[in-house]
């Protein structure tokens, strides 16, 4: 049947088949653009998360069961973040530098195992402080900037000499990334490299995240060093000081949520941008999909996908691994 209507543009015929799509295809996902977040603890066994099915407090021999199916789908990246017993918990977070504790000995341990897998260590007080802040508590309440900095150089330190290779400063204290790129640049750690947390808003999908660690604040918020979830010139700012500062690669947590904060540094800034799919979102996707309001796989690559086309170079989701055996053609 012959057209009635003369078009010059038919855009519909880049998408007549699969071959075509394919090749117009704008935007890639793979596992090579994941870093996989783990939950550890000391214990022995692996403990289910309540808010994050599929998720677990995982311990040596579970940790290294998961990184090994991750790395079989080619999932070449973890972030590792730990639940420390209450016993170790003080004001000051003196746990987060000890050479000994449970960070360094499981880098220590994974590098043994996967020389080339890269990990990467979250630096912050809030798994360690006794008060769950990311920074000390001074007496009336007031988070103290420049005495917590001086704590997240010792515990970057100690990360680096384990062997991490990336390390990743969450806390959202002023100049922690200039600090702490001196601190390793000092001790010989040069190509140690940093991750800032560049626009961590002070959100409400971090729940399951603050219940897996056993990490929620004991008093008042975050709100005064975590940033507003009105702001997005405030990211801006945010990233100039932290690429001035010595930052390799910036972040943007949530994701979902700010797939246009993303969007406005990557326009502003040529180092790579990594964006976090945090536990709230991946909550959400679990619980709908275990309802059957959603197919979980569909939905999962798409909100991967969004945020990858919104300017994320990688993303750090709690469907990493999963994700890779999908594209690896696992069920």
């Amino acid at each position: 049947m012959k057209s009635r209507l003369f078009l010059p543009e038919r855009p519909r015929r880049n998408r007549k088949s699969a071959a075509i799509r394919d090749a117009v295809r704008e935007t890639s996902l793979g596992p090579e653009h994941f870093i996989y977040p783990l939950f550890i603890h000391e214990d022995a066994g692996d403990v289910p998360i309540g808010a994050m099915p599929g998720c677990a407090r995982l311990g040596p021999e579970g940790l290294l069961a998961e990184v090994g199916r991750a790395w079989e789908v080619g999932v070449r990246m973890i972030a590792l973040f730990p639940a420390v017993a209450d016993g170790l918990k003080d004001p000051t977070g003196r746990e987060s530098f000890n050479d000994d504790g449970l960070i360094p000995r499981t880098v220590r341990t994974l590098k043994d195992r996967w020389p080339e897998l890269m990990i990467v260590t979250d630096v912050a007080l809030d798994p360690y402080s006794s008060e769950g802040h990311d920074g000390i508590v001074a007496p009336d309440g007031r988070i103290l900037n420049d005495e917590t900095i001086e704590v997240l150089c010792k515990q970057a330190l100690s990360q680096a000499r384990a062997g991490a290779d990336v390390v990743a400063p969450s806390d959202m204290m002023d100049g922690r990334v200039g600090a702490i790129r001196t601190a390793l640049d000092e001790e010989g750690h040069t190509e140690v490299s940093i991750l800032a947390y560049t626009a961590k808003y002070a959100s409400a999908f971090y729940g399951p995240f603050r219940e897996a660690l056993d990490s929620a604040p004991r008093g008042g918020d975050k709100k005064t060093y975590q940033m507003d979830p009105a702001n997005v010139r405030e990211a801006v700012r945010e990233a100039a000081l932290d690429e001035a500062e010595g930052a390799d690669m910036l972040m943007v947590k949530p994701a979902g949520p700010y797939l246009d904060v993303i969007r406005v540094l990557r326009e502003q800034s040529a180092l790579p941008l990594a964006a976090y799919q945090v536990s709230g979102e991946y909550a959400m996707l679990k619980a709908a999909s275990e309802r059957g309001w959603l197919d979980e796989r569909k939905v999962v690559m798409e909100s991967l996908l969004s945020i990858r086309r919104a300017g994320a170079d990688v993303i750090l989701s709690y469907y990493a691994r999963q994700v890779g055996a999908w594209l690896a053609g696992e069920s």
